[in-house]
């Protein structure tokens, strides 16, 4: 009779279903259900937590909130760009800093012409770097890695050669004391003096990516290329061009961000955006997007952004030092990663 169950038990199941256990615990609901929303729950939790004990001040504020946010705000514009790389399969674009560097500076220098000379100057400088890897990639199949890597060490020769190191400075360069002063403040522009631009223009980017990435024929091809290339290509998905447009996107919100940050320092430099391509990574991996492609959202890589900005706000406010930060900011990096990895599994879900 036993040896019957069995055998009925496995005739139930076809060589080709899926048996894993979709048994979950409360924790797998959590981020089943609030995502990585539930882990920005938690470090919020904490500061105020930490804030009760009296152990830091001043971190459950309107100021302290909108200081946060507004910390992350740039690597939110670069990140859910990013987002659309890593969503194609393609891992991340390595040449981010320099085209935020590159857009940055030679917005910098156009401005003797006027304000939007030199905006229009440095959009289509970042839309030719982002040209070049969406052909290279997309329709040469060049390493993502590899190539982005190579484009951003090129365009960092570029920089250093046509301006010998030097930073200018918008004030000097500009004819206008107009011009200088709208560049100026790309950055520091505040809505009822409190709410930054820089906020908005992340805003703006989650909304309109998100539906572009959820809502669109391109999106859900992008979807297909990124969990399957070969069967997006036999189902007749032009994958190049979904490839490559995902790479424009990227370069275009680097260059938003290149200008912010240019902004920000009221310099153009080399060193502008340095270290922007692992930190958008690191959100957009904390934020549930696999860098195998076709899974994740932007409201999740939204979500992978505020944590980072809590992290270092209630670290700062700590007066933890920045190389004892990294460190932490890595364990709790390790063990966000684990959890989601784990939860997504026991749902049934591997991202493996």
């Amino acid at each position: 009779m036993e040896g019957t169950e069995v055998l009925e038990k496995k005739q139930q199941n076809s060589p080709g279903d899926d048996i894993r256990t979709t048994n979950y615990n409360i924790l797998g609901k959590i981020f089943h259900g609030a995502g990585i929303y539930a882990v920005a729950a938690l470090f919020l939790v904490a500061g105020i937590i930490l804030q009760a004990l009296g152990v830091i001040n001043n971190f459950l504020t309107a100021q302290n909130m909108l200081n946060i946010v507004d910390a992350v705000s740039m690597l939110g514009i670069v990140a859910v760009g990013m987002a659309f790389v890593t969503y194609s399969g393609h891992y991340a674009d390595m040449s981010v800093p320099t085209t935020m560097a590159l857009t940055g500076i030679i917005a910098v220098q156009m401005l003797q012409y006027g304000f939007f000379p030199a905006i229009a100057a440095a959009v289509a400088a970042g839309l030719l770097i982002g040209l070049i890897n969406a052909v290279a990639i997309g329709k040469f199949k060049a390493n993502p890695i590899i190539w982005t890597l190579a484009v951003n060490y090129v365009t960092l020769g570029v920089i250093r050669l046509v301006w010998v190191n030097k930073q200018i400075y918008p004030d000097m360069i500009a004819k206008s004391q107009w011009a200088s002063d709208v560049f100026d403040n790309i950055y520091r522009f505040r809505f009822f003096n409190k709410i930054g631009l820089p906020v908005v223009y992340m805003i703006i980017l989650v909304i309109l990516l998100n539906f572009i990435m959820k809502k669109t024929k391109f999106g859900q091809q992008l979807k297909i290329t990124g969990a399957a290339r070969k069967a997006s290509e036999f189902s007749g998905v032009n994958v190049e061009r979904v490839i490559g447009l995902s790479f424009v996107i990227c370069a275009l919100t680097a260059t938003l961000g290149g200008l912010t940050v240019t902004s920000l320092s009221r310099v153009g430099a080399y060193y502008n955006g340095a270290g922007y391509d692992f930190k958008a990574v690191t959100a957009i991996v904390i934020g549930g997007m696999t860098l195998a492609g076709g899974r994740g959202s932007i409201i999740g890589v939204l979500g992978g952004v505020l944590i980072i900005g809590l992290m270092n706000n209630i670290m700062t406010l700590l007066g933890v030092g920045t190389f004892s930060q990294d460190m932490i900011r890595g364990i709790i990096f390790i063990v966000v990663v684990g959890i989601n990895a784990k939860s997504l599994r026991t749902l049934g879900r591997d991202d493996a």
